[in-house]
């Protein structure tokens, strides 16, 4: 009989790391935090705590490997088994996780029927789609999360930017802000900026009719060319950002800008489902192993469960839960109201007055126009995008670009794999309960020097940091969204752009690469299409 990927995928882990274990597990590394944030909760779960032998046996499986002459075990399915299959289409980053079951499959596909929905002004006939704006910058989710991919730039002028948009904030200058407040009393190091007074924390540059937008996001680029070992060179673009046409008065002098585009959507649950322990356990803040890499943890205010949690989502991880970052897209890029954003205006700020006095979509009962249940079935679709399998981990030179990815210094960051945690038998959501996962991320924040730097704090996030992005499914890219862009802001055209961007931390990677022979630059690139 032959038997599907999840199927092998679930039986060889189980085996490799034994049976559950109930017995409470220590807090590894708790000095690296500060005392207040030695641990941190996983509320977005039901999860059974790790024993000490079952997590020493974890360890030994999500080593990293001194072995470059075949593939690890496992290593071709890097969501375990919530792997799915690779098409050779668009739609590679559609597919449900390969382990959710026929159920699961139907709560996928109503999902999808909600990423994928157009919204419409209010009042409309088609109640259930109402409420959109007054002022946007998508009129849906797959709009920007292109084939649940990564968005890209614009072209040229006639290119309206969708899939990208500013953030905004201002200096904190003691006004009352209680999500600042909040956030700045309960969390550590942290920096507080505060939404613009008129034009909110983002530029929304589209409005519904009688409407003004809030204005036009403009980028100009600088070319700026890099030599390479062996003659090669490469030409990267240096953008610079600016506001075009205000609609509601002349911006702010002290305001603070920062593009960001939309990311890939694969695997989403399984990185929400690493323990946040394992993720502390990496932060190295203080560069203690001297190695020139200081991760830090990105501490956020919950917005469901109203307490310090890890920051895992968004480019500066600035969100906990799959959930809450749904719900902040649902609120930011359309105007639509969920159970943990329930202003129906949005971004609508009291200046704007117009726009809050618009008509909205409420359902008669909640006032909400995204339900909880819509809200939870989109974040389900969110959750369990699949991740699709290796194509070719055991080619030569994919496994000579592995090396060289491991020899370079990549993964002090780009962490290969995981063991995901281990969800109560009652959890409604198994799929990724107890899986060896290889998202090549440590869902920190970095330093990534001055030419990625965008001066505008986040959080914990300081104005030259980012979050470590995943790198599975990276070299799917052009096939899924028609073109290349990569980083917070789409500004590479190809992956050796990207990691020529690099800087800070990384900034020693990134000159092994432009001194390495070419032939094993291009293995290192061929590995990273692989992934």
């Amino acid at each position: 009989m032959r038997r599907s990927i999840s199927t092998l995928a679930g039986l060889t882990l189980i085996g490799l790391l034994g049976t559950v274990s109930t017995a409470p597990a220590a807090d590894p590394d708790a000095a690296r935090l500060p005392p207040r944030h030695a641990t941190l909760p996983d509320l977005q779960g039901a999860y059974l705590p790790r024993s000490k032998s079952e997590r020493a046996r974890i360890a030994s499986v999500t080593a990293p490997t001194r072995d470059f002459t075949a593939p690890e075990r496992f290593e071709e399915n890097p969501a375990g088994a919530a792997t799915v299959r690779v098409r050779p289409t668009a739609d590679a980053f559609s597919d449900p996780s390969g382990n959710i079951g026929l159920e699961g499959r139907m709560r996928f596909n109503l999902g999808n029927g909600l990423f994928t929905r157009a919204w419409v002004s209010a009042p409309s006939s088609t109640i259930a789609s109402d409420g959109l704006g007054p002022l946007y910058n998508a009129r849906g989710c797959q709009q920007c999360h292109l084939k649940d991919g990564r968005g890209h730039p614009p072209v040229d002028e006639s290119d309206p930017p969708v899939a990208l948009f500013l953030r905004l904030s201002i200096p904190h200058d003691g006004t009352d802000d209680p999500a600042s407040t909040a956030a700045a009393t309960e969390i550590e190091d942290w920096l507080a900026t505060r939404p613009d007074p008129v034009y909110g924390g983002q530029l929304q540059n589209f409005a519904l009719a009688g409407h003004t937008a809030e204005g036009q996001m403009t980028i100009d680029y600088t070319n700026v060319p890099v030599a390479l070992s062996g003659g090669e060179s490469v030409t990267l673009r240096a953008p610079s950002y600016a506001i075009a046409d205000p609609g509601y008065g002349p911006m702010r002098d002290d305001l603070m800008i920062s593009p960001r585009i939309a990311p890939q959507m694969i695997g989403l649950g399984l990185l929400e489902s690493i323990p946040a322990a394992e993720i502390l356990a990496r932060a190295d803040p203080d560069d203690r192993d001297g190695d020139g890499i200081s991760g830090r943890a990105s501490i956020v205010m919950s917005d469901e469960f109203h307490t310090p949690m890890l920051g895992r989502f968004g480019h500066k991880a600035g969100k906990a839960t799959v959930k809450e970052q749904s719900a902040a897209a649902f609120a930011g890029d359309m105007g639509l109201s969920t159970p943990i954003f329930p202003d129906s205006t949005g971004e609508c700020s009291p200046a704007q007055e117009a726009c809050r006095a618009a008509p909205d979509g409420g359902d008669r009962d909640t006032g909400l126009e995204v339900s909880g249940d819509a809200l939870d079935l989109v974040s389900f679709y969110a959750s369990n995008l699949g991740v699709p399998a290796r194509r070719a981990p055991g080619d030569p030179e994919v496994l000579r670009g592995k090396q060289v990815f491991y020899e370079t210094g990549c993964t002090a960051c780009h962490t290969p794999k995981y063991v995901t945690a281990r969800a109560t038998p009652e959890a409604e959501d198994q799929a990724q309960s107890f899986q060896l996962i290889w998202p090549y991320t440590d869902l920190l924040l970095h330093d990534m020097g001055e030419g990625l730097a965008d001066n505008r704090p986040e959080g914990r996030a300081t104005g030259r940091e980012w979050r470590t992005p995943p790198l599975w499914g990276i070299g799917l890219t052009a096939q899924v969204t028609g073109r290349e862009s990569y980083l917070h802001d789409g500004r590479a055209r190809s992956l050796l752009e990207a990691v020529l961007w690099h800087g800070g931390e990384a900034q020693a990677a990134r000159d092994r690469v432009v001194e390495m022979e070419p032939d094993d630059r291009a293995a290192l690139l061929r590995f990273l299409e692989d992934i």
